[in-house]
């Protein structure tokens, strides 16, 4: 979308380095319950424990680090954390390799890793405010999220085919590599940063902690926003497991179908993308928001309805891709407004609460569903998570927005 639309030398480079990382980290996709199933002969409590209490904790210890990033130049900060992950995940191919790899080590990496993904995250939306004007915000998000889709549907099929020929333990090496070339990257892009503000003392204190919550909670739009993506992004991977459990299991499918159903739709998120700006020129930010989030929560509740078969297979594609779809559009839309509507002193802790919040969430939704699955069995769950999502567009912004932090108009 809109290729021919130039952000600049920098931001070619920030764009290249989020492609190389995003590459690595689905390449690695699935990696480490693998290797805890595989390696480490864990069951299913220790590879639950591992997706789920890594990703608390890392998101715990995110907190204090997103008013730290705020008075920080945050190109440093990028490199910084590229450079974290890459060290953290080549712990685990070393250990490997020395026959000393435990289970309480890929926990403690996970968590590492997820706190430095929200560091990363934050510092980097912060970083394009700054680096790109308001009108070329939406051109630079869909073009992050072109990539991320390109990614998605390329990166499982390479490290599957790479974990065949070569062990459990080679994609998490590529990733780690990935963080590597991105810190390069960043690193090449050159250019001055100016020093943010400080306070005259430069102290942090314990209410920074909360200012970014603060700042969600009190502005109209992004209010219902975080709540409503909070929710639903929760919903949506709290059913995962459980189709995996339905699918692989009940139904009978194979791994290469399953992960077919889900790789191949990947495409509608690049349409998406390609789709959100012309969409948002003609109709507006508002409308294209509210259009495309009440629209992606159409789709989950067909997944409940999956049989075993080609119909069943073709079921799933279906409402993956018309939901991939709904999601390309709204994702770059939704970023970009939650960009412009946040003061630029205050992006930092902003998108780390925002990501803390979306952490926890699912964290505390994909248990719950687990229990749910156990209780009333994944079918009727999945079932119940999609009704609970035809519910999600009420607490989408019922009023546009007309005004951003730098008073740029966000509907005409």
């Amino acid at each position: 979308m809109g290729s021919g639309h130039r952000l600049g030398r920098r931001f070619g480079w920030l764009w290249g380095a989020y492609g190389t990382s995003a590459l690595g980290t689905w390449l690695a996709f699935g990696a480490f319950p693998l290797i805890a199933i595989q390696v480490l002969h864990a069951g299913p409590a220790e590879v639950a424990a591992l997706s789920s209490v890594g990703a608390a904790v890392g998101a715990a210890a995110a907190v204090p680090l997103g008013p730290w990033v705020e008075f920080r130049r945050k190109r440093p900060v990028l490199i910084a954390m590229d450079l974290v992950r890459c060290a953290a995940l080549l712990t685990v191919p070393a250990a490997y390799a020395l026959g000393v790899l435990t289970f309480p080590q890929l926990l403690l990496v996970s968590a590492v890793v997820a706190a430095a993904d929200i560091t990363f995250r934050a510092a980097s939306g912060a970083y394009v405010k700054t680096l790109l004007p308001a009108e070329d915000l939406l051109v630079a998000n869909a073009r992050f999220e072109s990539t991320a889709w390109t990614t998605t549907i390329i990166g499982p099929p390479l490290g599957g085919a790479a974990i065949g020929l070569l062990g459990p333990v080679v994609t998490v090496g590529a990733d780690a590599v990935s963080h590597l070339l991105s810190a390069l990257g960043i690193r090449a892009m050159g250019g001055h940063e100016p020093l943010p503000e400080r306070r005259e003392d430069g102290r942090m204190r314990a209410g920074d902690l909360l200012d970014g919550w603060r700042g969600i909670l009190s502005d109209h739009v992004l209010r219902p926003l975080f709540f409503n993506t909070a929710l639903f992004n929760g919903l949506v991977m709290a059913t995962q497991p459980l189709l995996a459990v339905l699918m692989l299991g009940r139904l009978g499918f194979a791994p290469w179908q399953y992960g077919l159903a889900f790789a191949a739709p990947s495409i509608g998120g690049l349409l998406g993308a390609q789709l959100a700006r012309p969409l948002v020129t003609r109709f507006g930010h508002h409308r294209v928001l509210v259009a495309a989030g009440a629209m992606r929560a159409l789709w989950p509740v067909g997944l409940a309805f999956v049989g075993p078969g080609t119909g069943g297979l073709l079921l799933v594609t279906g409402v993956e891709l018309g939901f991939i779809l709904c999601c390309g559009v709204f994702n770059p839309v939704y970023a970009t407004c939650r960009l412009r509507l946040t003061a630029p002193g205050r992006v930092a802790r902003t998108l780390s609460a925002w990501a803390v919040t979306a952490k926890a969430s699912t964290a505390l939704l994909t248990a719950t569903w687990g229990l749910l699955g156990a209780l009333l069995g994944p079918r009727t769950a999945i079932a119940l998570a999609g009704v609970l999502l035809l519910a999600t567009p009420l607490l989408l912004p019922r009023r546009a927005a007309d005004r951003s932090a730098g008073g740029v108009l966000v509907e005409e």
